[in-house]
């Protein structure tokens, strides 16, 4: 497989070269050259596969030959190790819940492949030199990435996240484990964060010392593997012959684009739908036609406080640049934060369901989707992230109730450590210096 760069001014790369570079060099994102549907049979026997066998039919094209057949399903063992249940909530609705693994994030999967593939690369090449991998995060990206490549030999890790602007169980994740894992709290937004992750991968002193790359969903190794939820859910409802319809929460829209490539591939979705919060950029673009980015807006569902989402240009790309293919593929709303309390309320009243102010957004945006036709489809919205990692902005009636589960417990008595940065200077003189 090679990849091309979307500003279409840089070589083209392998599946290797574009995860370690993680940008290309015109600091474009990478997308596949080309795209190859799978078989009906595939989609036909998909119930007689286990998970593995899933994964690995949707991801080998995007990996070529660059990982051995018996090395990729070893990969896709150790990243796929936990359950991904749908939890029915009302007639024709249901809950994908993304977050069973290590840190109960839907970040899990991608930042665990990425982790192995760049430990694969190392390993066969015996690189001597220490691949750096920056990422900045607005809650659970930190975690998923700080718990993926904890201890993975020739790599460190350097974390960006906004001080005050992520949950305590959030920070903890991120600044709790040491090892090859490094946290800096930035004054600022995500988009302070973002903005210097990018500017670090632009720095030519940089790029001459340090092998730098990306572990948030912009990386190719982050961003595919996100597929393979889809995939899952499919099966678990292939028998109910319906139509599907996916809400997908999202910020920096890297989940719902991997959803659009399942679809891409053959998966039958029929449409999706993308829930956000005050960071409406893609649902007013739906609306008029405008792509504008702004300055991001803090909210209780954090990890989409997003006001330039990085792999837009990717689902841009999947729809051949047209407006109206992406408009008659993806519907959008947004929601005020009380507008998302009352869900959380709804759904644990109603549903004895507890949803996180991520799921519940997601929830309300299916709810305004089907309501027209609500026995024409059926609908999944996913719950990206625990709600316990939530607590402070959660309706105390509900969090009071919650148990912790042993994948948090773990981590409360631990110590942060963190670095204070300000500004991309101090960032570069980290880097330079330490990493």
């Amino acid at each position: 497989m090679t990849y091309y760069s979307l500003n279409h001014n840089a070589p083209e790369a392998t599946f290797e070269d574009a995860v370690v570079r993680g940008l290309a060099p015109d600091k474009g994102l990478y997308f596949p050259k080309t795209i190859q549907q799978l078989p009906d049979s595939f989609f036909q026997s998909i119930e007689k596969l286990n998970h593995i066998d899933i994964a690995f039919e949707a991801i080998k094209q995007f990996v070529g030959n660059e990982i051995p057949e018996k090395d990729l399903k070893a990969i896709l063992k150790e990243v796929i190790n936990f359950d991904f249940p749908l939890v029915e909530i009302e007639k024709n609705i249901a809950s994908l819940e993304l977050y069973h693994g290590p840190t109960m994030a839907f970040k899990d999967v991608g930042a665990r492949f990425m982790a192995r593939c760049l430990g694969f690369f190392n390993n066969k090449n015996h690189n001597k030199d220490t691949i750096t991998v920056l990422v900045a995060t607005s809650g659970d990206t930190g975690g998923a990435v700080a718990s993926g490549f904890l201890g993975v030999e020739g790599v460190d890790v350097v974390i960006l996240y906004p001080s005050g602007k992520v949950s305590d169980i959030q920070e903890k994740q991120l600044t709790t484990l040491g090892q090859n894992i490094t946290a800096l709290e930035v004054d600022g937004v995500f988009d302070d964060c973002q903005a210097m992750v990018k500017t670090a991968f632009l720095d030519e002193d940089l790029k001459t010392a340090k092998t730098l790359t990306s572990a948030n969903s912009i990386n190719i190794a982050r961003w595919l593997p996100q597929m393979f939820y889809y995939f899952f859910a499919y099966k678990a409802l292939k028998d109910k012959n319906k139509k599907l319809v996916f809400s997908v929460p999202s910020g920096n829209y890297g989940n719902i684009c991997a959803g659009m490539m399942a679809q891409k591939l053959g998966l039958p979705i029929h449409h999706f739908v993308t829930g956000t919060n005050a960071n409406n950029i893609v649902p007013d673009y739906l609306k008029t036609g405008i792509y504008k980015t702004k300055a991001s807006v803090s909210t209780i569902s954090n990890a989409m406080d997003v006001g330039d989402p990085s792999n837009f240009i990717r689902i841009e790309e999947l729809h051949n640049n047209s407006f109206k293919q992406l408009k008659e593929n993806l519907s959008g709303y947004s929601y005020t934060d009380s507008e998302t309390i009352d869900a959380i309320n709804y759904l644990k009243t109603h549903h004895n369901y507890v949803a996180d102010p991520h799921g519940a957004i997601g929830y309300l945006a299916l709810k305004n989707y089907i309501i027209t036709y609500p026995d024409s489809f059926y609908g999944i919205f996913l719950e990206t992230a625990h709600p316990i990692k939530f607590l402070p902005v959660m309706p105390k009636e509900i969090a009071e109730q919650m148990k912790t589960p042993s994948q948090i417990k773990s981590i409360l008595h631990k110590e942060k450590k963190s670095i204070k940065v300000s500004n991309y200077n101090q960032l570069k003189h980290f880097l330079s210096n330490n990493a």
